[in-house]
C-alpha cells in the first residue's frame, strides 16, 4: 500500500472537512478577540454635563468635539438626577461643575467596567486642565474590593455559557447529534433545564457566599445562570439538530468567537469597535455580562431588553429542537431483508436455478 493510499484510509473525506472547519474557527478565534480588544478606547460615550446654565451648552459643544469623538455628551439638570441616570445606566460618567470654585466632581460608576471609568477620568482630567481646573473623582457605583477590575461578572458569564454548550454537546453526542424522535428531543430539553438550574445556582454560590467577588440578589444571580445556561444550550442542540456535529462548532463561532469579545466584559461597550458593539448586546456572552453587572451594582436596573435576548435565544432554540425531532424519518433497511434487495418493495422471486436469493 503506497502512503498516498495508507492517507485516505486514516483520513476520511468527513474528517478533512472536520478539521479543515476547525482550521477555520481557530482562524475566527484569533481574528475576532484581537480585533475586538487589540487597541480599545472611548467612542460616543453616553455622558452628562451639570453646569450653570451660562456656560452648560458651551462646554457640550467642547466636549462633543473632542478628538477622537470620545463622548456623547448631554446636558443634565442636576447631579442628583445624573446620579440616578448613571444607576439607570443611561450615562457612563457625569461632570458636575462647580459654579463657584475651579474644582469640578466626576461621576464614574466602575460597576460597569473600570477601563471606562479610569478612561472617563483620564480624558475630563485633561480636558478640564486645558481650562485651569481640577476634577475630583466619585465613584456613585463602585466594584466590590473582591472583583478586580470588575470582572468577575463577566468571567461567572462565561462560565454559565461553556457549562450550556458543552451539556448539550455530551446529550447530542452521547446518541447521535440528531434527535430521532420527539421522546428524546423532550428528554434533553428536560434534562437541560435541570442542568441549568443546578449551573445558575452552584455559579451564584461559589461568586457570592464563597469568593465574595460580586454583591447583589443572590437569587438575581443564580435565576440569571440557568437562564443563559438554557438558552446557549438550547440553541446548541438546535444546531445540532440542523447540521449534526457541525452544529457544536456554530455554537462554539456564536458563543465563544463572536460572542465573548463583544459581550463589553474586558472592556465596556463604547471601548468596542463598531461591529462588537452592534453584535454584543444580541448575544447571549453580552446580555449576560450587562444584567449580571446590573445586578451586582446597578440594583438591577436595565435589564428588561438583555432578559428578553436571553429568553428569545432559549425559545427559539427549544422550538427548532422539538419540530427537528417531529420530521419523518426514513427508517433504515434492515442488512438481511430480503423483500428490499437491489429490485427494491416490488421485486420478483429470485430466478430459479441458482439456488439463491438476491442479497
Amino acid at each position: 500500500m503506497t502512503f498516498v493510499d495508507e492517507v485516505k484510509n486514516a483520513v476520511t473525506p468527513r474528517a478533512a472537512l472536520l478539521v479543515i472547519g476547525v482550521l477555520a474557527l481557530q482562524l475566527l478565534f484569533i481574528a475576532s478577540y484581537i480585533g475586538a480588544l487589540h487597541k480599545p478606547k472611548p467612542t460616543d460615550v453616553a455622558f452628562g454635563v451639570v453646569a450653570p446654565q451660562q456656560m452648560s451648552r458651551q462646554l457640550v459643544t467642547e466636549l462633543d468635539g473632542l478628538p477622537g469623538g470620545p463622548l456623547d455628551p448631554r446636558e443634565v439638570g442636576s447631579e442628583e438626577e445624573a446620579r440616578e441616570q448613571i444607576m439607570n445606566r443611561d450615562l457612563y460618567g457625569a461632570l458636575i461643575v462647580s459654579p463657584r470654585g475651579r474644582t469640578d466632581t466626576l461621576l464614574v460608576a466602575s460597576g460597569g467596567g473600570t477601563a471606562l471609568s479610569s478612561a472617563l477620568e483620564k480624558i475630563i482630567t485633561r480636558a478640564d486642565g486645558a481650562q485651569q481646573r481640577t476634577v475630583k473623582t466619585v465613584d456613585v457605583a463602585g466594584t466590590s474590593s473582591e472583583d478586580f477590575n470588575g470582572l468577575s461578572s463577566f468571567y461567572l458569564v462565561i462560565g454559565w455559557c461553556v457549562g450550556g454548550y458543552l451539556c448539550a454537546s455530551i446529550l447530542a453526542i452521547s446518541a447521535g447529534a440528531k434527535p430521532a424522535n420527539r421522546q428524546r428531543a423532550l428528554i434533553r430539553t428536560g434534562t437541560m433545564a435541570l442542568y441549568s438550574i443546578a449551573g445558575g445556582i452552584g455559579g451564584a454560590i461559589v461568586v457570592g457566599p464563597i469568593l465574595g467577588a460580586l454583591p447583589g440578589s443572590f437569587w438575581g444571580l443564580a435565576g440569571l445562570g440557568a437562564l443563559i445556561v438554557f438558552a446557549v444550550g438550547m440553541i446548541t442542540l438546535a444546531l445540532q439538530a440542523l447540521t449534526g456535529i457541525v452544529g457544536i462548532g456554530l455554537a462554539v463561532l456564536i458563543v465563544v468567537i463572536a460572542g465573548n469579545p463583544s459581550a463589553g466584559g474586558a472592556f465596556p461597550l463604547p471601548m468596542l469597535p463598531d461591529f462588537w458593539r452592534a453584535i454584543g448586546p444580541a448575544l447571549p456572552p453580552g446580555a449576560g455580562t450587562w444584567t449580571a453587572r446590573s445586578i451586582a451594582y446597578f440594583r438591577g436596573n436595565a435589564i428588561t431588553g438583555p432578559l428578553l435576548v436571553l429568553s428569545a435565544w432559549a425559545v427559539v432554540g427549544t422550538v427548532v429542537t422539538l419540530l427537528m425531532s417531529m420530521r419523518k424519518r426514513t427508517p433504515a433497511t434492515p442488512a438481511g431483508d430480503p423483500a428490499r434487495g437491489a429490485g427494491g418493495r416490488g421485486a420478483g422471486p429470485a430466478p430459479s436455478g441458482g439456488g439463491s436469493t438476491a442479497a
